[in-house]
Formats: structure tokens, C-alpha cells, sequence
């Protein structure tokens, strides 16, 4: 028979396991000794300056305006209707550069890879360039590009018909009427739809081997699901057209000046790292897969987006979650140029009330929520389609 060995932690200096205790405690005590001294002497600090702590401050009436929102706020509301505003200005010039700039890399990487000399170069040339100047310097360059090179509203380029471009920003014509968010919500509809048929089908293929039409599937809801919200919505829908008036431009929608220039300087200096890793992505696969795709007939592109793109994903998702990590947190370069994301509205806020540890704790929280949301969407992709050993 054999003896059980049992591992026991002994009383002594000489055991590895009992000093590696004692040492854990020992930083433990000393961080909470630390994080104990910052809040209480925070906290004399500010009691011996009259300042009060707390966030009853976001219920006051906030009483300054901010430029540019994409829900409803007035100077009227409180501070709290405020940093929504900022909240959601942040995730909305996130959310489309995200997608706008790995549409843009994935087309220079895989332009870097291009057997054409002089697309290869200019692609290269285009990431060393735009890697190497900081981002705050593009976003000056491009406001400055904006606002002062371009004509202000009654000289405005107009490079189609309805649409204006001026130093005021971008002026397109928009729908407008009551079946405008019906239409909304059937795409947002088709659009869950298609991807829970994509995922189900996925699943029958691997079972069964056999496929489902998923793409025009998915483009029959997008167009069937909004014509149904069309209707009932009343059918009331109409396009509203931009109109000189004065000194600018009113009706149709607007992209302010300060947010072309901060999603222009987002996209093409986050595009730039997305294209190296796409790249890298890319050269990651071995050429046996492209000769064995290329023998049964496919041509290069289709090899590309079917064959080493879907594996090329498992080596590019981790980066990639980095540099949608890093860009989502480079928009708060925003508020160097005026646009009115979250830290722009808490710097105005606190300027005001004088509740600065408050509005920076409202900045980390939003930040690290949207961040950590990020990284788990990104993780359960990366699991989602890693290889499964059998």
C-alpha cells in the first residue's frame, strides 16, 4: 500500500509555504494602511475647506448648454441629465469608430500584403506615418483643416445635391415623421433576427453538414421588417432637406465641426494599428492554406474571406480588443478641441460645483464600464471561435 502524502503548513520560518502567508498579509496590511490614509486625510482636507462630499449635486439644475447631444437636454436640467449626455457622446463617436476604423484597417492590411508595388508602399507608408504622430496633433490638425480651410455656411461645398460641407460641419438631408422609429426598431429586429439565424445555422451545419441561405435571409428581414414598421407607423415619413437661414444651415442632420474632427482623427490613427494587426493576422496562416484553396477553383478574394480571414480572426481578436480598448479611452483627447464627451461635461460640472474628486470617480466608473463591457463582448467572441480540441 501506499502512504497519502499530506502537504501541512508548519509554524516556522524555515517553511516556503508559511512565509508566502505571512508575506500576503503583510502587503495586505500595508495597502489597506495606504488606501486608509488617502481617504481620511482626503476627507480633513476637505472638511477643514468647507467642501461638502457626495453626489446630491446631481440632482441640482446643471444651467450651462451643451453643444452638441444626441438626446434631449437643455440648460434647465440637471447635472445628472448632463453627464448622460456625455456618456452617450462618448459611446457614440466609440461605437462608429470602432467599426469605421476596422472597416479602414482591414483594407490597408491587407493592401500591405498586395503584390502591386505601389499599393504595398502607399499602405506602408500610411501606417508608419500615422503610427509615429500623436494623436493629439492629428485631431488639432484636422479641426484646424475644418474650421478654418473650409468655407463658412453661405459659400458652403456642396458636393451632391443636399448636402452641404462648411466650416459649420456636414449638413445632409434626414427622415423625419412618425414612422422614423418604427423603421428603427425593425432594424434593429432584422438585425437580431439574422444573427440568431446565422448562430443557428452554424450549429445545423456542424451537425448536419448542410447550410442555410443566411445572406439573403438577413437582407430579406432588413428590408421586410422596416417596410412593416413603415406602415405601422402610418406610413408618415418624409426627407427633410438642409436650408440656408441667415448665418447657417437649418433642418436635415449635422456633424458639428468637433466631432468630424475627433472621429476623423480616431479612425485614421486607430486604423493604422488595426492594419498591422490584420497583417499580421494574415501572414500568421500558412500558404498551404491559400494553394489548397486556390486547387479547387477559388479565386484570391474569395480564399481571403472565406478561408484565411475565419482563421486569421483567432490570432486577431486579442489585439484587436486592445486597440478598441485604447481607442474608446483616446476619446477623451475630445475635450481638447471642444466636443462635449463625458470628461468635457464633468470638467464643466465640477468647475461649477466644486465636487472634483466626485466628477473624476464618474469619469473612471464610466470609463471602466464601458471598457470592461468591451472586453467581455471580445472574450466571448475569442471563445466563441476558437478551435475546440476533441
Amino acid at each position: 500500500m501506499t502512504s497519502k502524502k499530506t502537504n501541512k503548513i508548519q509554524i516556522s520560518w524555515n517553511d516556503p509555504a508559511f512565509r508566502a502567508i505571512v508575506y500576503q498579509i503583510a502587503v495586505l496590511g500595508i495597502v489597506a494602511y495606504v488606501a486608509w490614509y488617502l481617504v481620511t486625510n482626503t476627507m480633513h482636507n476637505l472638511s477643514v475647506r468647507n467642501i461638502t462630499t457626495g453626489f446630491d449635486f446631481l440632482d441640482r439644475e446643471a444651467g450651462f448648454a451643451i453643444g452638441e447631444s444626441s438626446i434631449a437636454y437643455s440648460p434647465a436640467d440637471t447635472y445628472k441629465r448632463a453627464i448622460l449626455v456625455g456618456i452617450v457622446n462618448t459611446l457614440q463617436v466609440s461605437a462608429l469608430g470602432i467599426v469605421l476604423s476596422t472597416l479602414l484597417g482591414t483594407i490597408i492590411g491587407v493592401a500591405r500584403l498586395s503584390m502591386n508595388w505601389l499599393v504595398g508602399r502607399l499602405a506602408t507608408v500610411y501606417v508608419e506615418v500615422i503610427r509615429n504622430v500623436p494623436l493629439l496633433i492629428q485631431l488639432f490638425f484636422w479641426y484646424v483643416l475644418i474650421t478654418e480651410n473650409l468655407p463658412g455656411p453661405r459659400q458652403a461645398l456642396r458636393p451632391v445635391e443636399g448636402v452641404f460641407l462648411s466650416n459649420r460641419g456636414l449638413k445632409f438631408p434626414a427622415l423625419q415623421g412618425d414612422s422614423l422609429s418604427w423603421i428603427l426598431y425593425g432594424l434593429l429586429l432584422a438585425a437580431l433576427c439574422t444573427f440568431v439565424f446565422y448562430y443557428r445555422s452554424r450549429r445545423h451545419q456542424e451537425k448536419t453538414g448542410k447550410t442555410f441561405p443566411v445572406l439573403s435571409t438577413g437582407l430579406l428581414m432588413l428590408l421586410v421588417f422596416p417596410f412593416i414598421g413603415y406602415f405601422l407607423g402610418g406610413a408618415s415619413l418624409a426627407l427633410e432637406y438642409p436650408e440656408l437661414r441667415g448665418f447657417n444651415f437649418t433642418g436635415g442632420l449635422s456633424i458639428s465641426p468637433e466631432l468630424s474632427a475627433l472621429l476623423a482623427g480616431l479612425v485614421i490613427y486607430t486604423s493604422a494599428f488595426v492594419a498591422e494587426i490584420v497583417r499580421s493576422g494574415i501572414q500568421s496562416i500558412g500558404s498551404g492554406q491559400w494553394e489548397a484553396a486556390s486547387s479547387i477553383g477559388l479565386g484570391k478574394a474569395r480564399v481571403l474571406r472565406l478561408v484565411i480571414l475565419p482563421q486569421a480572426l483567432r490570432v486577431m481578436i486579442p489585439p484587436l480588443t486592445s486597440t478598441y480598448l485604447n481607442l474608446t479611452k483616446n476619446s477623451s483627447l475630445a475635450v481638447a478641441i471642444g466636443y462635449p464627451d463625458i470628461v468635457s461635461v464633468v470638467n464643466t460640472t465640477l468647475n461649477q460645483t466644486g465636487q472634483a474628486i466626485e466628477g473624476v470617480l464618474i469619469i473612471m466608473a464610466a470609463y471602466l464600464t464601458v471598457s470592461l463591457s468591451i472586453s467581455v463582448f471580445m472574450n466571448w467572441y475569442n471563445r466563441h471561435i476558437a478551435l475546440v480540441e476533441r
